[in-house]
């Protein structure tokens, strides 16, 4: 996977991660995929309600080195 943009959320707590995914996503060009890391749980709730409301692919969720990345792509 090419990750064309990166959000380093690690120790940020909600609504942070969202906040600076948004910014993030609009510098980005659609087809790009952004890169999220985060500590905060509420991520994965909050990221996938974010993108079924603003219509982008969440491509994944993992729990890797007591962090939580997200992969997502930007459709519009």
């Amino acid at each position: 996977m090419n990750i064309n943009k990166t959000v380093d959320a690690v120790g940020m707590l909600c609504p942070m991660p969202i906040l600076k995914t948004v910014q993030a996503v609009k510098e980005m060009k659609v087809g790009e995929v952004l890169e999220i890391a985060a500590t905060d749980e509420g991520i994965k709730k909050d990221i996938k309600n974010w993108c079924d409301m603003m219509g982008h692919e969440l491509i994944d969720i993992q729990d890797k080195d007591n962090k939580i990345i997200v992969h997502l792509k930007k459709l519009k």
